[in-house]
C-alpha cells in the first residue's frame, strides 16, 4: 500500500523537477540577449543608443579609412568602443594588421607597452593646443609640458590618457573641430560616442544654416 502511495509522489517530483529545469533555461536565454546588449553601453559608463554606437563606429571606420566589417569584428573580439580608435591608430603606426594589436591588448599589456613595443614614440599622440586643458587632460598635457620635447619619448602614459588623446585627435580632425572644443566636450563628462553625435548634429545643422544663407533653396547641396 505504502509503494502505490509512493509512485504518484514521485511522479510529482519529476513534473515539479522538469518544470524548474524549463524554467531556468528560458531565465538563461533571456539573460544571454540581454547581457550582450547592456554590456554595449556599460563599457562607456553610460546608456548608449544602438544607433549612437553603429554611428560612432562608422565615423572611426571612415576617419581610419577601413572596411566597417574590420571595425565591426574588434569590437566582437571585445575591445570597448571607445579603444577602437586606439587600435586602428597604433596599427596604422606601426604598419601592422589591427588583429595584431587587438591580440596584444586581449593578453594583457598596455597601451604604452604596445607602443614601445613597435619602437614608437609617446609623441604621436601628442595634439597641440592653445590653452592649459583641465581634467581629464590637465595630468595627460603636464607629462609633455614638464619635458623638452626631446625628450617626450620618456613620457608615460596611462591607458585612459592614451585613449583621451587618440580620441581627440580623431574627433576633432575627423569633424575639423578646434580640439580644445572636444576638450570641452569630454571635460563636461561626455563619452566619445556622445561627443562625436553632438558634433555631428552641429555640423549638420551648419550646413544646413550655410545654405539658408546662401539662398538655400536654391543651393543643390545645401537643399533640406
Amino acid at each position: 500500500m505504502s509503494n502505490n502511495r509512493a509512485v504518484p509522489f514521485k511522479n510529482k517530483r519529476r513534473r515539479a523537477m522538469r518544470i524548474l529545469i524549463i524554467f531556468l533555461v528560458l531565465i538563461m536565454a533571456t539573460l544571454g540577449n540581454i547581457i550582450p546588449r547592456a554590456e554595449a553601453g556599460m563599457d562607456l559608463g553610460i546608456s548608449i543608443g544602438e544607433e549612437g554606437l553603429r554611428s560612432f563606429s562608422l565615423s572611426v571606420g571612415d576617419y581610419y579609412r577601413v572596411p566597417q566589417r574590420e571595425v565591426v569584428i574588434i569590437r566582437e573580439r571585445g575591445i570597448p568602443y571607445e579603444e577602437m580608435p586606439v587600435v586602428l591608430f597604433l596599427a596604422g603606426r606601426a604598419h601592422i594588421a589591427p588583429g595584431i594589436i587587438v591580440d596584444l591588448r586581449l593578453g594583457g599589456m598596455s597601451w604604452m607597452d604596445i607602443t614601445l613595443r613597435y619602437g614608437l614614440s609617446p609623441e604621436i599622440y601628442y595634439v597641440p593646443v592653445s590653452v592649459s586643458p583641465g581634467p581629464p587632460y590637465g595630468k595627460t598635457y603636464g607629462y609633455y609640458k614638464n619635458k623638452p620635447r626631446k625628450e617626450w619619448k620618456k613620457v608615460r602614459l596611462g591607458d585612459d590618457d592614451v585613449v583621451n588623446l587618440v580620441n581627440l585627435k580623431f574627433a576633432s580632425e575627423h569633424y575639423g573641430r578646434p580640439p580644445e572644443e572636444v576638450i570641452k566636450m569630454r571635460s563636461g563628462g561626455r563619452s566619445f560616442v556622445e561627443i562625436n553625435e553632438e558634433i555631428k548634429r552641429g555640423k549638420g545643422q551648419k550646413v544646413k544654416e550655410k545654405g539658408e544663407k546662401h539662398g538655400g533653396k536654391g543651393k543643390g547641396k545645401f537643399k533640406d
